[in-house]
């Protein structure tokens, strides 16, 4: 091969490699943008229902996030019920011992619009998971779509389920406890408006964050990281924690209030335990059908 012959493979190869070089920067970029478009709607869809929120202050306010300080509340109804029904008077909660008080200038609007902001967040999970899934469709095969469809419903469900489990079970056992709590009786219990919509607000979202545990395991049964022998091998492990945790974030000493928490987290442990075996199970038939074939 003549020494020109040579020259224009070499410069035939760099072109080559320099124009599959480019395509893929503009792939990538590609990318960049379609998931910006991705995030800019779905922060238009938190900002509307941010909003919403934001126009019903008296809705919002008086019959949501002060709920847990009446002792009206639906939860207490309920524990003065079964303190009725089964004799236990300390069971029940007729009074929630401290006042909630604002001592910024800014106090009050500035906890309006981030109790809006939280609610627009919660409001607009459904669709910033439907639009997350829009953006990693294309790059799924036809069966993972089909398993992805069901995932988003899930995951919003899951969430939903979780939020309402804080705000009527974790919030006003937690607020109960150490709104109530008094190291004497000359101290008078003065919650600031900060601290308190933090309560709520952490303890419902993070609730809502922790149910999406079978979804999580999901994704990590996918790529192998976890297994259901991992699981079922470590389930004392994992009664110990959830029992820590109960423990955690409800500071009660009461055995019936962390047992009303650890169970439904015993029951999302064992529901993704389920997850990684059928996670595992179709990956072991999906091998057998290549080995197969």
């Amino acid at each position: 091969m003549s020494d020109n012959s040579r020259r224009n493979n070499l410069i035939t190869k760099y072109v080559l490699k320099e124009k599959h070089t480019i395509e893929s920067e503009m792939s990538f970029f590609d990318h960049l943008e379609e998931l910006r478009w991705h995030l800019i709607r779905s922060i238009i869809a938190i900002s509307v229902f941010t909003g919403l929120a934001f126009s019903y202050k008296e809705i919002i306010f008086d019959q949501i996030i002060l709920g847990p300080k009446n002792p009206n509340f639906w939860t207490y109804r309920k524990m003065c019920e079964i303190a009725a029904k089964y004799n236990i008077p300390d069971f029940c909660v007729s009074k929630i011992n401290f006042v909630i008080m604002n001592t910024e200038l800014s106090g009050q609007f500035v906890i309006h619009l981030t109790s809006s902001i939280l609610v627009g967040l919660a409001l607009a999970f459904p669709y910033f998971i439907w639009e997350l899934w829009r953006f990693i469709k294309p790059a799924l095969q036809t069966s993972e779509r089909r398993y992805a469809n069901g995932l988003i419903f899930f995951a919003s469900l899951l969430f939903g389920i979780g939020v309402l489990f804080g705000y009527y079970i974790i919030v006003p056992l937690t607020i109960n406890f150490l709104g109530s709590y008094t190291v004497s009786a000359e101290i008078i219990n003065q919650v600031s408006l900060d601290s308190y919509l933090s309560t709520v607000g952490t303890l419902s979202l993070g609730c809502g964050v922790t149910f999406e545990l079978p979804i999580i395991i999901y994704f990590l049964s996918k790529v192998g990281i976890v297994t259901p022998k991992l699981l079922r091998g470590n389930r004392r492990f994992a009664i110990v924690l959830i029992l820590l945790i109960s423990a955690f974030i409800t500071p009660s000493p009461d055995m019936m209030t962390q047992t009303i928490v650890a169970i439904p987290l015993f029951i999302l442990f064992e529901i993704s335990i389920l997850v990684s075996a059928s996670v595992a199970r179709n990956r072991a038939k999906k091998e057998a059908e290549f080995y197969n074939s």
